[in-house]
C-alpha cells in the first residue's frame, strides 16, 4: 500500500486526499499549526494527521496543492525535511515555474511530477481532471484508479501539465473577460438589450455563459487563500488576457468619452 501525504487539505487538496484514500492508499496530511477549518476538511477526506514533519522521510510521495505563490517555497521546505520520494506539484503555476520546482526537487534526489487540475474539487466523478507530466506520470496517474478524480498522464516532459492548465485557463478566463467587455461596450452604446436578444437568436446558450457581474467577482476576489497570486504566477496568461481585452477597453473608453464630450461635428449633425 502506497503511503502518501497531501500537504495542505484545502478545498481542492482535501478532495484529492479523499480520492487517493478511495483508491486504497494510506493518506496523511501535515497537521501542525493548522486551523480548525483545515482539520474539518481533512477529517472529511479521511486523511490521517501527521504531527511530525520529519516523518515525511519515509513516505512514498507527497502531493502539493497550495497557493501558486507558495509552491516553490513548499517544495524547498519538503526537500529540507529530507524527503526523497516522488514530489507531485499540482499547483496552478506557469510552466517555467513548474520546471524551476522540478529542477530544485530533482537536485535533492526526488522524482518530480508536474500536475495541472481542471475542474472543481473532485467530490463527484466525472467533474475534475488531474493532468500529469514527468518521467513517472503513468505511475502517479495509476494511484487514482477507481476514484472520483480522473488522472491522466500526458507525457514525460515536465511543464506540459502546467502548460495545459494555463492554456485552458486562458480560454475560460479570456472568453469570460471578452464577453464582459463586449457587454460593457454594448451598454456604453445603449444597445445591451438588443445585443442580448440577438445572441438569443443567433448564438443560443451564449447568454447563459455570461460571467457574474463584475461587482460580485470583485467581492469574491479575496475569499480563497488558494487563489491569491494566481494571475501573478501565470504572467504569460496575463499577457493573453490583455491581448483579448485591451483593445476592447479602449473602445469602451472612447465610446464613453465621445458621449460625454461630443465633437463639433457630432454637435452639428445632431442640430446642436
Amino acid at each position: 500500500m502506497t503511503r502518501l501525504c497531501v500537504l495542505h487539505p484545502g478545498a481542492m487538496g482535501s478532495s484529492i486526499a479523499a480520492a487517493l484514500g478511495e483508491a486504497g492508499h494510506q493518506v496523511y496530511w501535515l497537521a501542525a499549526g493548522r486551523s480548525d477549518a483545515t482539520r474539518r476538511r481533512a477529517a472529511r477526506s479521511g486523511a490521517l494527521p501527521l504531527a511530525n514533519e520529519t516523518d515525511l522521510v519515509g513516505f512514498d510521495a507527497v502531493v502539493s496543492v497550495c497557493p501558486p505563490d507558495a509552491a516553490l517555497a513548499v517544495a524547498d521546505a519538503v526537500i529540507a525535511m529530507g524527503f526523497t520520494g516522488i514530489f507531485v506539484d499540482a499547483n496552478a503555476v506557469a510552466p517555467a515555474t513548474a520546471r524551476a520546482i522540478g529542477d530544485a526537487v530533482a537536485s535533492a534526489g526526488c522524482a518530480f511530477i508536474d500536475g495541472g487540475i481542471i475542474g472543481p474539487p473532485a467530490w463527484q466523478p466525472g467533474t475534475t481532471r488531474l493532468y500529469l507530466s514527468g518521467p513517472d506520470a503513468d505511475i502517479v496517474a495509476g494511484w487514482f484508479a477507481g476514484s472520483a478524480l480522473q488522472a491522466r498522464a500526458i507525457g514525460a516532459e515536465v511543464g506540459a501539465a502546467s502548460a495545459l492548465k494555463m492554456c485552458y485557463a486562458a480560454f475560460t478566463k479570456g472568453s469570460s473577460a471578452l464577453l464582459l467587455g463586449v457587454r460593457a461596450l454594448a451598454e456604453a452604446e445603449g444597445v445591451q438589450q438588443e445585443l442580448l436578444a440577438e445572441w438569443d437568436l443567433s448564438q443560443p446558450g451564449l447568454a447563459a455563459r455570461l460571467p457574474r457581474p463584475p461587482a460580485r467577482l470583485q467581492r469574491k476576489a479575496g475569499v480563497s487563500w488558494a487563489r491569491c497570486g494566481r494571475s501573478r504566477r501565470r504572467s504569460s496568461l496575463g499577457g493573453y488576457l490583455e491581448a483579448f481585452t485591451g483593445p476592447l477597453r479602449i473602445s469602451i473608453s472612447a465610446s464613453r468619452s465621445s458621449r460625454m464630450n461630443p465633437t463639433p461635428t457630432s454637435r452639428r449633425c445632431s442640430g446642436r
